[in-house]
């Protein structure tokens, strides 16, 4: 039996509910709190890919996807770890904004500069 390489999401809504709301809230509040315990990024882009695995086995458990699709896991895994990755970086930009407001300066959602006058 050859599995033939596919993305084996059986609709839009399940791929939006599945990956999108359950696997992106989790990366969301995993990159928040990484980014709250002054973690390394590689910490949660690891967690990022075993979200994506949990991910794939909940299409694959309730809605007949295919377990083993590496398509499959490779669409999760690069939508779970964007939305990890924002939730990390936004709570960095607002640790760095709040708890060293004498040094740096908000400049947008994403980044901070130094002050001028520090």
């Amino acid at each position: 039996m050859t599995e033939t390489l596919s993305l084996d999401t059986p609709n839009l809504g399940i791929f939006l509910l599945v990956t999108l709301a359950m696997g992106g809230g989790a990366a969301w509040m995993a990159g928040s709190s990484f980014a709250r315990g002054w973690r390394p990024f590689w910490q949660c882009a690891l967690a990022g890919l075993a979200i994506a695995a949990v991910s794939r086995f909940l299409h694959y458990a309730l809605f007949s996807g295919t377990l083993l699709s590496p398509a499959g896991y490779a669409l999760d895994a690069v939508v779970i770890l964007a939305i990890g990755a924002l939730g990390y970086r936004v709570t960095r930009t607002r640790q760095m904004t709040t708890q060293y407001r004498w040094l740096y300066e908000r400049t947008g959602p994403l980044t901070w500069r130094d002050r001028q006058g520090a």
